[in-house]
């Protein structure tokens, strides 16, 4: 099962997504991102959380612990943001904990022009994300970081946010194991993943026990409530045979297309350029009043 703590101290809220998750601390000495059950993606996006990351790690990826985490709203009282008190106010109970990752940095296209990613890492990560429908995972929002960044030791790169992955279980009755989704704009397609060796290597290990292994880490509440299903149980045998059925069928979605580097700096281009002919001029002009972009995640520490 997944640990559990309880958070003793909210630090910061974390801008760069739409569930604005928050670092806290906890009684464990931990510092850890936390995902809030009163965010607008609600349940669903925690629970995606778990079964993505934690069959990940079983898969040999790089992704940081998550824990369950207990959260009462009184110990951020003095956040000043109403949109982000909502949610806290919303959210008291259990969440989910992600592991902080100090220094860790966005895997934007600035930081990938010079970091080295072979071709069969990220051809696990292609087919990962094909197996559970992660379609979120792009050149724009890559969901991966670049960790450690410091002293001597090699950066390597690491999973997070997979809350918008499992698309098929928005809609359980309309989605075959099947099929097939466009993974062309890939945060890692520029590297020619090796998708055949990664589907060679990994898709014999997805293996019923496996799945359920994961799926028993989903709490029960949240799981309770799933329209259709008369018991959490029964929603997850359904997880279970979705994505049992997805690996026994990954030669009919294997993506093995992508465009090279070059092929998409030329397709940004070339959008950038017909969104420019498509403003006034006096658009055209505005300054850049928000300076330049930082390739590091702002996950600093401070508190308001």
């Amino acid at each position: 099962m997944l640990r559990e703590v309880t958070a003793t101290r909210y630090l910061n809220p974390l801008r760069t997504g739409g569930s604005v998750p928050g670092v806290v601390e906890a009684d464990d000495l931990g510092t850890y991102v936390l995902k809030f059950t009163g965010a607008a993606q609600g349940v669903k996006a925690l629970v995606a959380e778990i079964l993505v990351g934690e069959l990940a790690r079983r898969l040999g990826l790089r992704f940081p612990e998550l824990v369950l985490a207990r959260f009462d709203p009184s110990i951020a009282a003095d956040e000043p943001h109403q949109e982000v008190q909502d949610i806290l106010k919303a959210s008291a109970g259990v969440n989910l904990g992600m592991d902080f990752l100090p220094g860790a940095a966005d895997f934007t296209p600035e930081v990938a022009a010079d970091f080295p990613v072979d071709p069969l890492e990220a051809g696990r990560i292609v087919w990962l994300d094909a197996l559970t429908v992660n379609v979120d995972r792009t050149v724009h929002s890559s969901n991966l970081m670049v960790w450690p960044t410091f002293g001597t030791a090699p950066a390597k790169l690491w999973l997070i946010d997979h809350g918008a992955a499992l698309v098929f279980h928005h809609r359980w009755d309309d989605s075959a194991p099947d099929r097939t989704y466009d993974f062309k704009h890939h945060a890692l397609g520029g590297y020619g993943p090796d998708t055949r060796a990664a589907d060679a290597e990994l898709a014999p290990k997805v293996t019923e026990g496996l799945l359920r292994e994961v799926v028993a880490l989903i709490p029960d509440a949240w799981l309770a409530q799933e329209p259709g299903f008369a018991t959490p149980d029964d929603v997850r045998d359904a997880y279970v045979a979705y994505l049992l059925a997805r690996a026994r069928s990954s030669a009919s979605w294997l993506p093995t297309d992508f465009p090279t580097r070059d092929e998409l700096a030329a397709a940004d281009a070339r959008r950038a350029a017909a969104t420019r002919r498509g403003r006034p001029d006096w658009l055209k002009q505005v300054p850049n009043l928000h300076g330049k972009p930082s390739a590091e995640r702002d996950w600093s520490l401070r508190t308001e």
